[in-house]
């Protein structure tokens, strides 16, 4: 879903909003959403810099709902000075959000990890390519990632 204002020559006027659904399971579609962001923010004039870690924080959370969630949903608004992201799911929530911070550390089953997943490094990736992340989770309710990645430089 798009909704929004775009000015002159496809650059943002005001803001848009994207909402996309990440299916459980599934790993063929896993990035679709981070992708079709990338492009956005490429037709709207964005800096090579901030279009990447978008992409790479996004994609790493849609990694870790087909993962660990059972799917959810992504809102990412997009202003002149910068992107924000929401990630939402049911799943069974982070019993400890520290300890899945730490690089290697992981959960993930060993089918997924013989698929080339479930390193330990989605957090981390996350909150390193996000110029702001917040994460809250409640086991058996579910966890909600909050990132922002400032807009510094534009291509114009």
């Amino acid at each position: 879903m798009r909704q929004g204002l775009k000015g002159a020559a496809g650059k943002l006027s005001e803001s848009i909003k994207f909402e996309y659904t990440v299916p459980p399971d599934d790993f063929t579609r896993a990035g679709e959403a981070s992708s079709a962001v990338k492009r956005e923010l490429k037709m709207l004039g964005f800096s090579p810099e901030v279009i990447r870690k978008v992409a790479i924080a996004m994609y790493e959370g849609e990694i870790n709902m087909v993962i660990h969630a059972n799917g959810g949903k992504i809102i990412v608004e997009v202003r002149p000075d910068c992107i924000d992201m929401t990630l939402a799911d049911t799943g069974p929530g982070i019993a400890d959000i520290e300890l899945a911070m730490r690089e290697g550390y992981s959960t993930a089953p060993e089918n997924v990890r013989n698929l080339g997943f479930g390193a330990g490094m989605g957090l981390s990736n996350m909150k390193k390519y996000s110029d702001y992340m917040k994460i809250e989770s409640e086991l058996n309710k579910g966890t909600t990632v909050y990132m922002k990645v400032f807009a510094r430089a534009r291509h114009n």
